[in-house]
C-alpha cells in the first residue's frame, strides 16, 4: 500500500468532519500486520488497513454522495452511511473494519478525513 499516513512518531493530523476536533493517524505493525492507529485525545482506535482501498472502491461504484454517519459502536449506525458499511456483513472483510472490542465504531467520523487526505474522497463538512 503505497500511501504515507505517518508513524507514531510523525503522525498525520486530521481534523473530524465538523472541522471542530483533531485526531491522529498513523501505521504500525501489529501482530505481523499493518493497521492503522486512531488517536483522539488519549483514546487509541485500531483500524483494518484495507479499510482504505475496500472503502475507495466501494465509493467509486456508489458513485453519488454518501453520509458519513458516526456511531459508537454499541449505537446502530444508520443505513445507507458509511458508518453502517464499515461493519457491514456485506463489506469486504465481513464485518467490522474498527478492531478494537468497545472501541470498533466512528468509522464513518474518522476514516473519510483520512480518504480526503490521502486523495481519496472528498468530504463535506
Amino acid at each position: 500500500m503505497p500511501y504515507k499516513i505517518g508513524t507514531k512518531e510523525k503522525p498525520m493530523i486530521l481534523k473530524t468532519p465538523p472541522l471542530t476536533s483533531e485526531y491522529t493517524m498513523h501505521v504500525e505493525q501489529k501482530d505481523s500486520k499493518e493497521v492503522l492507529i486512531c488517536t483522539v485525545g488519549k483514546t487509541v482506535l485500531f483500524y483494518n488497513i484495507d479499510c482504505i482501498d475496500d472503502l475507495h472502491k466501494m465509493l467509486k461504484k456508489h458513485g453519488v454522495w454518501m453520509e458519513l454517519g458516526s456511531a459508537d459502536e454499541q449505537k446502530p449506525p444508520k443505513e445507507g452511511t458509511v458508518e453502517a458499511w464499515g461493519r457491514s456483513e456485506r463489506n469486504p472483510v465481513g464485518g467490522w473494519y474498527g478492531m478494537k472490542k468497545g472501541l470498533r465504531g466512528r468509522f464513518g467520523m474518522y476514516i473519510p478525513p483520512l480518504m480526503e487526505a490521502l486523495g481519496l474522497a472528498e468530504v463535506n463538512t
